[in-house]
């Protein structure tokens, strides 16, 4: 039995299909299981991660874990909900972030009100944990674009900001690929226990690219159109980001717009198949745009 976590999201979501197709028993977490809409086949059980009093049902009989972690928001209780798992599993992977700084002695803690520093602290916890441990580290998801989703619609126009910043965006379905080969043994990586992959898309594409390939998806032009760091600033925080979270957004595209994001190879040393192009991404949710 394999638990999914996030299962009502896209990466968990993907995840929870994959197992089922490869005929693996899979149980979906989720905290409103009337509501989850998971593929038949999938046991749901309620549960809140940032409650692991809530957690017995679901790790009952469980060997292995794809959690997929609510970043920030269900990091107080992270030391016990871990404790929880590692009672009764026996391996993990945890999708975690590009970025997190590899251990060492010296190594900075880093901001634990950042998503870096989120991810870091899971890390740290699970590496503690006893369990057999594999951390995924997808840098860009594919999905983010979805947030120009209402713009598109509305006026064929992205209001963003550093539209030079390149990014290798990874497909939601990938990132659940190369967990799900983990745990299954399907493809032809091994030796997956302690290791931390670095997974992305096979390209870099900067913003303005990737706002065309969404327009060629649809079968109109989108046009972009930039925006100053003050007010993209100001625009998150105005939908309520946390401050550190949405600087730290608006400096990392900055960061790339210089220093691009690179391709790595991992999603098909892992799967045995090519990371997905984000033109493929664009055409698979190209209603999402409409």
């Amino acid at each position: 039995m394999i638990l999914v976590t996030g299962a009502t999201g896209k990466v968990g979501g993907q995840a929870v299909s994959q197992f089922l197709d490869a005929g693996v028993a899979v149980r979906a977490l989720t905290r409103d299981p009337a509501s989850a809409a998971l593929p038949e086949g999938a046991e749901v059980v309620r549960g809140d991660l940032a409650d692991p009093a809530t957690l017995d049902t679901a790790l009952d009989g469980v060997e292995s874990v794809f959690l997929v972690w609510p970043t920030l928001s269900a990091d107080h209780a992270a030391p016990a909900t871990i404790k929880a798992i590692a009672g009764h599993a026996r391996r993990i992977v945890y999708v975690s972030a590009r970025g997190v700084p590899d251990p060492a002695p010296d190594a900075p803690e880093g901001d634990p009100n950042s998503i870096l520093g989120s991810h870091a602290l899971l890390e740290r916890l699970i590496e503690g944990s006893g369990l057999e441990w594999t951390f995924l580290r997808p840098g860009g998801f594919a999905a983010n674009t979805l947030m120009w989703a209402p713009q598109i619609r509305d006026t064929g126009i992205v209001r963003w900001v550093h539209g030079g910043a390149s990014r290798a965006l990874i497909h939601e379905r990938d990132i659940a690929a190369a967990g799900v080969s983990v745990l299954t043994g399907t493809g032809p990586g091994t030796g997956h226990a302690g290791a931390r992959y670095v997974l992305s898309g096979p390209e870099p594409l900067t913003q303005i690219e990737q706002v065309t390939a969404i327009g060629e998806a649809i079968g109109r032009p989108v046009r972009w159109e930039e925006l100053s760091p003050e007010i993209a600033l100001r625009g998150l925080l105005d939908q309520g980001w946390p401050p550190a979270v949405a600087e730290g957004v608006i400096d990392a595209h900055a960061r790339m717009a210089t220093s691009p994001e690179s391709a790595t190879s991992a999603v098909e040393e892992i799967t045995g198949s090519p990371a997905t192009p984000f033109r493929q991404w664009a055409a698979d949710h190209a209603d999402d745009f409409r």
